[in-house]
């Protein structure tokens, strides 16, 4: 899966002109995600595309959902943004299960869009049954998601689920 689809009038304003774009989503990529190395982003009528390596696929999942929950933003290719194959292991918040030969699987990750009317809360209470689980959401969002009362119509975040 490599083209993400996003809502081009929602998330977080980072730039005023387009020229601007690439470089102020970098810098915004940077700042909250440092699992990424020699990141390159190209913007063009409100298409990313991403290159460089990252430290783990969490770190790649971030990265994409950070370029495209930016205001302006309608795609977000990452062919091109590749997981060290060293580092291809389980995430911090995974679930870890046995193989029986001594391998573990991930967690499964979900993507959700935030609809009308949503919290965390109800939405950890849709995937887990309890609304008190919001900070598992929160957590494996926290570079997209900045303050837990502030989700956004439109906004597509990552979901642990078991």
């Amino acid at each position: 899966m490599d083209l993400f689809g996003f809502a081009k009038d929602v998330g977080r304003r980072l730039f005023n002109k387009d020229e601007d774009a690439a470089e102020k989503i970098k810098e915004h990529i940077e700042q909250f995600n440092p699992g990424v190395e020699n990141l390159e982003v190209k913007f063009e009528n409100g298409i990313v595309e991403l290159c460089g390596e990252c430290a783990s696929s969490e770190a790649r999942e971030k990265a994409i959902l950070m370029a495209g929950n930016t205001k302006g933003v309608i795609d977000v290719y990452a062919t091109d943004l590749s997981v060290k194959a060293s580092a291809i292991k389980p995430a911090p918040e995974a679930k870890v299960a046995s193989t029986g030969k001594g391998a573990a699987i991930e967690a499964k990750i979900e993507y959700y869009v935030v609809e009308s009317g949503d919290t965390l809360g109800k939405i950890a209470k849709r995937y887990y049954g309890n609304a008190m689980d919001y900070p598992k959401i929160f957590e494996a969002n926290r570079e997209i998601i900045h303050d837990p009362d502030k989700i956004f119509v439109g906004q597509k975040i990552r979901i642990p689920v078991k």
